[in-house]
């Protein structure tokens, strides 16, 4: 016998003929071409130097070479099937990890609990970063971004809304200086920033061509500590309304600012788009998703 290793796919046509009787009913049970089975049997044999089957015009006889072989047949069948179960398992058990520049409003998040109904093998993981993470180096699996360039072109992307932006205030500033009611009020007024240098600075650039300096009284690179100054009273900001219409703290100075308006695009990376869980869950949330905020 040669010293070359015998595969799975060798033991599978090597078992469907002799459970079948024939290259002709095996190949109907593998899904595979009759002559092909027929090749493989030969091959098979020269690679093991035996005759495994005699053959004659009723089909393919074991021979007692081949029987002898077959509890070891069977048992590499068996730790194939098992090697399919557990990499399954595990597959199931990776959760997707999404991204999202901020909070999910809490109609979204019901989506989220709809689908772990529906999928309760599937698990998420979300990673709050403002910054854009690298989707193809695995950073995260899917992405929603907020942008007004065109995405990279090697993700697969799928505009589910558009973000809108407008100014907010807290009670305490409101009660202390009142809101402005339109953009020829803001002289008046004091304002707090979001600006960090690997996030695009969209908003604060429009804040800083709208009003003077001094009257920018806080620059924060954590988004979370510029949402808490606003509420605090420190100053009026530019937050994303689908957020803050969810927080009962913040006021609203006026209409959205339109020049602001950005498309929401739904990113994966096409290795994580391949994924059976991803698909599911896109199939699942896009529509949905777009359906919320149309």
């Amino acid at each position: 016998m040669k010293n070359e290793i015998w595969n799975w796919s060798d033991v599978r046509v090597f078992l469907a003929v002799l459970r079948e009787g024939s290259t002709l009913a095996a190949s109907r049970k593998l899904g595979m071409a009759q002559p092909t089975v027929a090749r493989r049997i030969e091959a098979l044999e020269h690679q093991t130097g035996l005759t495994l089957f005699d053959r004659d015009t009723r089909g393919f006889k074991p021979t007692e070479s081949a029987r002898s072989l077959v509890p070891l047949a069977e048992a590499f069948e068996e730790v194939a099937k098992n090697f399919i179960v557990k990499t399954q398992e595990l597959a199931n058990q990776r959760p997707i990890r999404i991204t999202s520049p901020g909070s999910f409003s809490d109609d979204v998040m019901d989506l989220f609990s709809e689908f772990n109904t529906l999928h309760p093998e599937i698990i998420i993981e979300f990673v709050h970063s403002v910054r854009a993470l690298d989707l193809a180096a695995g950073e995260a699996d899917i992405a929603f971004r907020v942008s007004m360039s065109a995405p990279d072109p090697s993700l697969v992307g799928r505009k589910v809304g558009t973000e809108h932006f407008a100014l907010y205030g807290g009670q305490k500033y409101a009660d202390q200086f009142g809101l402005p009611e339109s953009m020829d009020d803001l002289r008046s007024h004091r304002f707090v920033t979001f600006k960090r240098d690997d996030v695009p600075h969209i908003q604060h650039d429009w804040l800083s061509s709208s009003v003077p300096p001094d009257q920018i009284v806080g620059t924060f690179g954590d988004i979370d500590l510029m949402y808490s100054a606003i509420k605090a009273g420190t100053g009026l900001g530019l937050v994303h309304t689908r957020w803050a219409d969810t927080q009962h703290t913040l006021l609203r100075c006026f209409d959205n600012i339109e020049e602001l308006s950005r498309p929401v695009i739904m990113l994966m990376a096409p290795d994580a788009y391949r994924r059976r869980e991803v698909k599911a869950f896109t199939k699942f949330f896009a529509p949905r998703y777009a359906a919320i905020f149309k």
